[in-house]
């Protein structure tokens, strides 16, 4: 049977009544490319999308496998078009039902034609919803699994006509999935509550695994199969070391201007962190995890859909829903807990055909922090996500070609390398390492399969810890086997027999090691065993705090800098570490600064200190720079830090502007009066002046005249004017050994000192 279209009337307008109840008419090529075109302003389909709207519109169960960007929400919005009563799609997120509503508005002109429930409407909004659903208009009804179970959502699509129902993120149904949802179990019995119509299941990932798992707890066995290639050829895939990760990021948003960029972070505490760290740094960002409101997360979702900013830093486990086509490279601060997970988060990038790049720091931390949080899990759950942290770093380690690896894992074989990933532009040279994995397995042997993985390194090393000593590990025939190479070393070699499973790890069981079956055969008769040479997966990001370079320092520079500093502080009648310190012009010989707005850059260097002691070290540096010839790193990157010390950093400053005694606001901030005192130092050290612009006076005055005698503060200032030692504890044993004063007075004066001498 086919549609007809009705006098003066759209194709898509005109919908013929099913004639049984298991559903519905054919419709032709024809009819389907005119309502493409008329509704989508499309001239052809994509890839396998006309057949799977065929077999639903046939009234046939479907299973759609398509990657991200291969166009799956057309498979369920063309059929809802044309079909009589409403789709029912039931997705994981509000932030991606509003994307996917605001979406369908866009392409008709009664925005009525879509809608979503969920807990983010008001009371009257669901009553207009249900209205427009009742009488016909809403084509799409976007519903969340928990709205879906609710016994009034329950009896309200009981009494209309539902065209089928739609599935959208299909993995959330599967425990091997990366993103479970217990709510996605509940469906099959729901929609048979409410009334069966034909279903269709629809996911960028899943393994052959999980397919079975999603087609069976829906009870569509039977269903057509729908599987794309998972390749796509315009994204480049790259893991690099998790070390100066932000430094790292910072720079790749910057060679990329204006492009549009998701970063994902394991935890919200992180995405804040990074977000504060990309806006301090002049970058356009936002955060979005599960920890904002509702009314932020929308918020920020809308400013990045609309171009406001540019970068959206979001937590892996809460996800994000959007469906951006132009995203230019997406960021994995960390790595996920599933490939699965993984390759869904970086096919966001370049969905509309165009440049994507996708970037991965690994560090192997990551992967042990995500075990430790398995601990007390059910034993089963603990043995899916043991499996799936395995293959993710097996993913990152590995030397292959990426798209290969990833494309086996989804079942699909690929027989030529991509040609556009980390791997294949720039192959890792691999070592041998047989004997030495042998030496592990002997090792792991003689201590029963009783210890964990730092304890067998330690034997392997020779190293007399307290723990081997307890043991009486020094005693083995294996103490010292590998105390020609390191613990960085031993540790990659038992990653890497973790991963091709010769050996596995007890989570529950405190992490030991235990030898698998593999692991005795390859004992028995050892065979080639490699790993990659140049990956140091162990490192994590620097402190941010610390000065971030990766030139090397000048030790010619460094000496003249020293000399005019030692001619500077004679000329201002200070000490040398007044003007700078030390680690400040060690920087200055690393970065090259040759203008004030440069030398702001480097760590204890604040306006007020370059403004006041800078220009003759900028005009030695450029003098320096210009002889030499030495070609500057100007684009090596400066991380301007943010997060929980800037924080208490502000809350400090802000205190002593008020007035507030310090012993009090050590006390709010959990401090004792020294440790506050310290960081006060670190500020000032740092740049910034505790000194009145008014009265050029320290600001901290109004606690040091209360706490101590003026004649003790002429003391210990004049001592500080003629002391060039930088380093306070020559001022303790001068001043404190004898009880004259306390270190806690000596510190405050000093900051006096350094606030209006230094800054």
């Amino acid at each position: 049977m086919h549609y007809k279209r009705e006098k003066n009337g759209s194709l898509c307008n005109t919908i013929k009544t099913f004639q049984d109840k298991r559903f519905m008419a054919t419709v032709d090529e024809k009819e389907l490319l005119a309502c493409l075109k008329e509704k989508f302003g499309f001239d052809s389909f994509k890839g396998q999308q006309k057949e799977v709207i065929q077999s639903l519109m046939a009234g046939k169960d479907t299973f759609v496998l398509m990657p991200t960007g291969g166009g799956k929400s057309l498979c369920y919005q063309l059929p809802a078009i044309m079909l009589e009563g409403t789709a029912i799609v039931i997705s994981p997120l509000i932030a991606l039902m509003k994307n996917q509503v605001d979406a369908m508005r866009g392409f008709s002109t009664d925005d009525r034609i879509a809608h979503f429930l969920n807990s983010s409407l008001t009371r009257s909004e669901i009553t207009q919803v249900k209205q427009d659903v009742r009488s016909g208009i809403t084509k799409l009804l976007y519903v969340a699994p928990e709205s879906l179970t609710k016994e009034d959502n329950i009896d309200f699509l009981r009494s209309i006509k539902i065209s089928f129902y739609a599935i959208d993120e299909a993995h959330c149904i599967s425990e091997w999935g990366h993103d479970f949802r217990p709510e996605y179990r509940k469906i099959k019995p729901t929609v048979e509550n409410i009334g069966r119509a034909p279903i269709i299941a629809l996911t960028a990932t899943a393994t052959p695994k999980v397919q079975h798992d999603i087609q069976k707890n829906l009870g569509m066995l039977d269903a057509q199969v729908f599987k794309s290639s998972f390749r796509r050829k315009n994204l480049y895939y790259e893991i690099r070391p998790q070390v100066d990760a932000t430094k790292q990021i910072i720079k790749i948003i910057r060679d990329n201007p204006g492009k549009s960029g998701i970063i994902y972070c394991l935890s919200r505490k992180k995405v804040e962190e990074l977000a504060n760290t990309l806006i301090v740094n002049g970058i356009k960002a936002l955060p979005y995890h599960a920890g904002l409101d509702a009314s932020t997360r929308s918020e920020n979702q809308d400013k990045f859909l609309k171009e406001d900013v540019d970068i959206i830093v979001a937590t892996i486990a809460f996800g994000m829903g959007i469906d951006k086509p132009d995203v230019r490279f997406v960021i994995h601060y960390n790595m996920p807990k599933s490939l699965e997970g993984y390759y869904q988060e970086t096919g966001r990038a370049g969905r509309d055909g165009g440049e994507g790049r996708c970037i991965a720091f690994y560090s192997y931390k990551d992967i042990l922090r995500l075990e430790k949080f398995m601990e007390g899990k059910p034993v089963s759950e603990q043995e899916i996500g043991k499996q799936l942290l395995l293959e993710t770093s097996s993913y990152a380690e590995s030397s292959l070609c990426r798209v290969r690896v990833l494309l086996k894992y989804f079942g699909e074989e690929m027989n030529e390398d991509c040609g556009n990933c980390d791997n294949c532009l720039h192959p890792k040279p691999q070592i041998e390492v047989m004997n030495d994995a042998v030496k592990v397995l002997k090792t792991i042997k003689a201590v029963r399969e009783r210890f964990k993985q730092g304890h067998i390194v330690e034997i392997l090393m020779g190293t007399k810890s307290t723990e081997i000593k307890t043991y009486k590990h020094d005693e083995l025939e294996e103490f010292g086997w590998g105390d020609d190479h390191d613990a960085k070393y031993w540790n990659a070699i038992i990653r890497q027999m973790l991963m091709t499973r010769l050996l596995d790890k007890e989570i529950e069981n405190y992490g030991l090691l235990k030898i698998t079956e593999a692991g005795n055969e390859f004992l028995s008769k050892p065979y080639s065993f490699t790993i990659t040479e140049d990956h140091d997966y162990e490192q994590t990001e620097t402190d941010s705090d610390a000065p971030q370079s990766g030139a090397a320092l000048d030790s010619t520079l460094a000496s003249m800098l020293m000399q005019l500093r030692k001619d500077e502080a004679k000329k201002h009648d200070v000490p040398p570490y007044v003007i700078f310190q030390e680690v400040s012009i060690n920087e200055m010989a690393t970065q090259y600064p040759i203008t004030l707005q440069e030398l702001q850059n480097i760590s204890g260097v604040g306006e007020g200190k370059a403004q006041k002691y800078g220009k003759p070290f900028v005009d030695l540096i450029a003098q320096y720079v210009e002889e030499h010839e030495i070609e500057r790193f100007q684009d090596d990157i400066i991380v301007k830090s943010v997060g929980t010390k800037s924080e208490i950093k502000k809350q400090i400053i802000a205190n002593i502007q008020k007035h507030l005694p310090l012993d009090i606001c050590a006390e709010s901030l959990g401090y004792s009066l020294s440790e506050l005192l310290i960081e006060i130092e670190k500020i000032v050290n740092s740049g910034f002046s505790f000194v009145s612009t008014i009265t050029k006076k320290c600001i901290l005055d109004y606690y040091i005249n209360d706490v101590m005698e003026e004649e003790a503060i002429e003391e210990l200032y004049d001592y500080f004017c003629h002391e060039e030692s930088e380093n306070i504890q020559d001022a303790f044993d001068e001043w404190c050994s004898d009880g004259t004063y306390t270190e806690e007075e000596v510190r405050l004066v000093r900051i006096k000192f350094l606030s209006e001498k230094a800054n």
